[in-house]
């Protein structure tokens, strides 16, 4: 069951593709107008054909009731002259002739069946109000026409004037034959079938064909990317036949190119942590190496040398417990613990815990509060990030120094400032400052112990939240990092 479902799947998502979309827009586009011009003509005919004949017979029929008047025949039918011409008109038309007095009395019948019998409708009133009328049935092949019969009758007005005024004496109900119309109908239908599916053919054979070259370009398309997904990165060949081709050609140069990237950030990272985990293993190991070398050493110098290697240690762990916060930060955003949070509490925290690296190089450090601020955070993954900003303001800052922590909000977001006037950050590198192991100074950064990783934290906790950091810096006169977060936690809302 389950491969005929994907073998289901799979034929719908063939007659998806691009050329079979495109075969069957220029097969309808060909054969839509094709069977409007074949029904049209058709039916055009067929109307054409009988109104024409309609109008025919109403001609001969008026001739007929001039003589149905002339020769009296409602009241006398022995003229001959009528007879020829009612035999006549059965004949030619293959129809029927019906003459109804005023009294709605069948006076005579080509067919000979209903004289004498009474023959009352709707179109039989119709004519007697002098009304001609017709109506074709297709289906039972044949058309009715009703002509009322009329004479000039001479009446004396109230002033002896003689006013002449045209009188109903009867009606001739005429019934003829579509066979004809039907023939030559039929022999018009065949030889337009056999056109028509001419011209299907022809339409299959161009709509194949310029369905072929018209998916040629995203058929080259697809190569270059597909030789892209194995790996060869710089087989891909933009496409520019089309806007569309162009369109997407641009849109995976840009993919491809962020791909480079990530993976060279990638081969960066990986070297960047061999590297730092690796540094304070060589430390370890060439301490342990000058111990071993001195068995006959004083007491001081190996609790030294112990010092040292206890010192190292808690550099390699402290390297290896930021790397594990930045992996959690790196997941997905539905792993965020996010409660109302009082914003307020979580920064005199902070600064509370953070006072006593503070007051060793004599920094004085501010909190100061625009309004009382409640949000939806993370508050393990937030205090981490604005720990991590206070300490570098901290750190990074010179001796009698300052700190300022800014809070303040609006009816969407809050805002955190952490200003300092210390080392400052040169221009140049703040555009790195956010990449992982990119140190601005690196003999200052390894002299203070910072391993590289606390502003990529503090950036993914912030985006996490579908926030924003941005920095201002000038050299020895300090630096701004502003955080702004959503009040409400969305995170089905795009980042900002």
């Amino acid at each position: 069951m389950s491969n005929f479902l994907k073998r289901i799947g799979h034929f719908f998502r063939s007659l998806l593709s691009i050329r079979v979309c495109i075969f069957l827009i220029i097969l309808i586009a060909g054969l839509v107008p094709s069977l409007i011009l074949y029904f049209g003509i058709i039916q055009n005919y067929e109307n054409e054909a009988v109104e024409s004949r309609v109008s025919m017979v109403q001609n001969q029929l008026k001739v007929l009731t001039n003589h149905l008047v002339t020769y009296n025949y409602l009241k006398n039918q022995d003229s001959d002259v009528v007879k020829a011409e009612l035999d006549m008109l059965s004949s030619i038309y293959e129809g029927r002739v019906m003459i109804i007095d005023s009294n709605f009395r069948v006076v005579e019948d080509t067919y000979g069946i209903s004289i004498g019998k009474y023959m009352v409708s709707e179109e039989v009133i119709k004519g007697f109000q002098g009304t001609s009328t017709s109506h074709y049935d297709r289906v039972n092949g044949f058309i009715e026409i009703i002509t009322p019969i009329t004479s000039m009758v001479e009446v004396t007005g109230e002033n002896q004037e003689v006013i002449t005024t045209e009188t109903v004496m009867g009606v001739l109900f005429t019934s003829i034959s579509n066979d004809s119309i039907m023939d030559i109908l039929d022999l018009l239908q065949n030889r337009a079938m056999i056109l028509l599916t001419l011209s299907m053919i022809v339409i299959l054979m161009v709509a194949f064909v310029l369905s072929g070259i018209l998916v040629v370009p995203f058929r080259k398309l697809s190569v270059s990317i597909s030789n892209v997904k194995n790996g060869f990165f710089d087989d891909f060949r933009p496409e520019n036949t089309y806007v569309e081709t162009s369109q997407i050609s641009a849109a995976f140069e840009e993919l491809l190119d962020r791909m480079k990237l990530l993976d060279e950030s990638r081969q960066d990272f990986v070297a960047n942590v061999s590297h730092e985990l690796k540094t304070p293993l060589t430390s370890m190991k060439v301490l342990a190496d000058s111990i071993a070398s001195m068995p006959d050493a004083p007491v001081e110098l190996y609790q030294e040398f112990f010092q040292d290697v206890t010192s190292e240690i808690d550099r390699e762990n402290q390297i290896i417990t930021d790397l594990l916060s930045l992996v959690k930060m790196d997941k997905k955003a539905a792993e965020l613990n996010v409660e109302p949070r009082d914003i307020n509490d979580m920064l005199e925290m902070i600064l509370k815990r953070l006072l006593p690296l503070a007051r060793q190089k004599d920094i004085e450090v501010v909190l100061e509060c625009a309004r009382p601020v409640t949000a939806e955070v993370d508050e393990v993954k937030l205090n981490l990030a604005f720990t991590n900003l206070v300490e570098n303001a901290i750190k990074y800052n010179r001796v009698g120094g300052s700190v300022k922590v800014r809070l303040d909000s609006d009816h969407q977001f809050f805002t955190v400032e952490v200003e300092d006037d210390g080392i400052g950050i040169p221009e140049q590198d703040l555009q790195h400052i956010y990449e992982r192991f990119y140190r601005v100074d690196k003999s200052h950064s390894r002299e203070i112990g910072g391993t590289g990783l606390g502003r990529a934290i503090t950036r993914s906790a912030v985006m996490m939240h579908r926030g924003t950091i941005q920095v201002e810096s000038e050299l020895e006169k300090g630096t701004t990092f502003t955080v702004q977060i959503p009040l409400k936690y969305s995170g089905s809302q795009e980042g900002l």
